[in-house]
């Protein structure tokens, strides 16, 4: 009998060890809800959220030292976070677009910037690269902690509201004012 007491209690005792090591790895493998940016510098916020947007599942690339490149269904952001000290943050969502030839550097997508610039509040248009590439700009701000959702979101914001600047456009603008990918995926994928 006493054997048999010693013997379950030592189970006991290594199941309750066993479980002791196995969670550890468990919470740091967990799908995150939130990113939390509080105290770091942009660079160091941007590999958080790198991290956590992987965790979460989405397909997301580094860009660059502060910048991460994310898809949200057909459409490619680059995400970077603006960090204040004061602890009023911001992340930067921007998407961008080449100019054909034919329209860079023209009057008309000059006046097409201001105009959007001008009735717009959900973004900023940028004439980058000698008019070759339009850059579009939102931002969302926050306060050291933000949650995936709500981030996702913000995104889908964004993108609808490209999407009627782009039903409001002339006919045929499509064919001149295209999305660049910022990011390569596989062949075949």
């Amino acid at each position: 009998m006493r054997k048999l007491l010693l013997l379950s209690g030592l189970l006991v005792l290594s199941a309750c060890s066993a479980t002791g090591t196995e969670t550890k790895p468990a919470v740091d493998n967990a799908v995150p809800s939130t990113v939390d940016m509080s105290a770091m510098t942009n660079e160091q916020a941007a590999e958080t959220l790198y991290t956590s947007l992987i965790k979460a599942n989405y397909l997301v690339t580094k860009v660059g030292p502060s910048r991460v490149a994310v898809q949200l269904g057909d459409h490619q952001f680059v995400l970077q976070p603006s960090m204040n000290a004061d602890g009023i943050d911001r992340i930067l969502a921007n998407r961008f677009y080449a100019v054909h030839p034919q329209l860079q550097g023209s009057k008309e997508l000059l006046v097409m910037i201001g105009q959007l610039n001008q009735k717009l509040n959900f973004a900023k248009f940028f004439i980058r690269e000698n008019g070759a590439v339009i850059q579009v700009q939102s931002s969302a701000t926050f306060v050291n902690v933000m949650s995936l959702e709500e981030i996702r979101r913000f995104l889908i914001w964004t993108d609808e509201g490209l999407r009627q600047v782009g039903t409001s456009m002339p006919e045929g603008t499509e064919k001149l004012i295209k999305a660049i990918p910022v990011m390569q995926h596989p062949q075949g994928v």
